[in-house]
């Protein structure tokens, strides 16, 4: 099964600390000894810094540049990997924030964690 992890937390200017990065390599490295695939993974830049919205409402499409003033919180990092269940995928994600508490005192946030569907996944649901 394939997952997507969308971490969310208010925004900052803030690198995340080296300490944390390299934690987080190493939770990686024993997740490949026990069957945890990442396949992709990556932090986002501020919405300052080109982010963009495109919205449709009522028929009409909107396009709106960031900053998002509005946000309480956004999207910084994302996370996409490959486990044999719901309940693995919740272990190493429970893993990984807590590496956030440890590393990063005051950090507030969440990780969403969401199931992704692939062609396959919409064929099967297709199907009579």
């Amino acid at each position: 099964m394939r997952f997507m992890a969308m971490v969310k937390g208010c925004e900052t200017n803030r690198m995340p600390p080296p300490e944390l990065i390299a934690a987080i390599d190493r939770l990686t490295e024993e997740g490949a000894k026990a069957g945890f695939v990442m396949i992709e993974s990556g932090g986002l830049a501020p919405t300052a810094k080109g982010g963009v919205r495109v919205r449709l409402d009522k028929g009409q499409v909107e396009v709106i540049d960031g900053p998002f003033s509005e946000a309480k919180e956004v999207v910084g990092g994302y996370a996409i990997y490959e486990v044999p269940t719901l309940e693995e995928a919740v272990m190493w994600t429970r893993r990984f924030m807590d590496l956030h508490r440890q590393y990063w005192p005051g950090w507030n946030g969440e990780t969403e964690l969401r199931q992704i569907f692939g062609p396959e996944d919409f064929a099967q649901m297709m199907a009579p």
